[in-house]
């Protein structure tokens, strides 16, 4: 596993990170959240060796970071953002290059070149210079150097950056059949992905953590959690929002925007107890035209701004 105690990084005045704490086991995804200059990549890079903490201890698969770096770093994939490549290589001797840099045996290495071309779709440009290809297929070059020596542990900096719609389905694909018995960390800016294959988010801010839990946990801290959007007939739509915000299970009656002769507005829950049964029960009784109903289950992009910034994102 990954064990983190008191991690602290300064840069000068400036601390990028501040006695951060936690543990990431085998089988977790842990996406890794936070706003730029939160501190995300600093952590990253302690924890494969690339900085050194200014005070704190990194254990990785049981290799203390400080005092064994080479024996952590044997344990890890590493994917950075912006992974640096040799422009003048393809992508089949850059695998080579780092498979020998890691000690890898012949017969193993090109096994592995054949399995990881094949895992991120590299067939098509395996033997082309890497500086003739597009952002999208670097990004997935540096993913295969990161899987080549199938690692224990994965630490991955944006891995879908730069990825068309269907390569990030494909990368997301990848690393949730990868799960199994590794260690993932994963930074992203993307909310869906945390969604699509994480196991456990963690949100940082000024350096410290600021959300541990489950995806769901996360969603469910929205204000929207809970909260059922109503959909009716325009010319009714006063109607209804008197009628349903008159309820003593409902907080408030917001959102509403108007859509040629349709109006939606959002039903704000009074407390955790479901709505929806009290919804439905005036709707059925009542003369105006209702065209849907929906329940929120939350929304991850207000979490994380009220998290990061104590603001709520109105209209999110």
């Amino acid at each position: 596993m990954i064990e983190i105690k008191n991690l602290t990084k300064r840069f000068g005045p400036i601390t990028a990170v501040d006695d951060l704490t936690f543990r990431v086991q085998p089988g977790e995804v842990l996406g890794f959240l936070g706003p730029n200059g939160a501190g995300k990549s600093t952590t990253m890079k302690m924890v494969t060796g690339f900085l050194t903490p200014t005070s704190g201890a990194i254990s990785v698969c049981g290799h203390d970071v400080l005092t064994d770096a080479a024996g952590a770093q044997a344990c890890i994939g590493y994917l950075p953002e912006g992974a640096p490549l040799y422009p003048d290589m393809n992508p089949r001797s850059m695998m080579r290059f780092v498979g020998q840099a890691r000690g890898m045996a012949a017969d193993r290495l090109a096994q592995r070149i054949d399995e990881v071309c094949r895992l991120v779709h590299l067939e098509a440009v395996m033997d082309q210079r890497i500086e003739t290809l597009s952002k999208g297929f670097k990004r997935r070059v540096g993913l295969a150097l990161a899987i080549l020596h199938d690692p224990d542990v994965l630490v991955l900096d944006e891995p879908t950056d730069g990825l068309d719609p269907n390569q990030k389905h494909e990368v997301r694909e990848l690393i949730r059949a990868m799960s199994a018995g590794k260690v993932i960390v994963l930074s992203t800016h993307i909310l869906e992905e945390v969604e699509a294959v994480c196991t456990r988010a963690m949100i940082v801010a000024q350096g410290r953590i600021k959300f541990d839990g489950t995806p769901a946990e996360l969603r469910g801290r929205s204000r929207y959690a809970g909260a059922i959007e109503v959909a009716v007939a325009s010319v009714h739509a006063t109607e209804a929002q008197r009628a349903l915000g008159e309820l003593g299970s409902v907080s408030h009656v917001g959102e509403v925007v108007e859509v040629s002769e349709e109006t939606r507005f959002v039903v704000f829950p009074a407390s955790e107890a479901p709505l929806l049964e009290d919804v439905q029960r005036v709707a059925a009784g009542a003369e105006w035209d209702l065209v849907s109903l929906a329940v929120d289950r939350g929304h991850m992009d207000d979490v994380f701004r009220t998290v990061t910034t104590g603001e709520s994102a109105q209209g999110a």
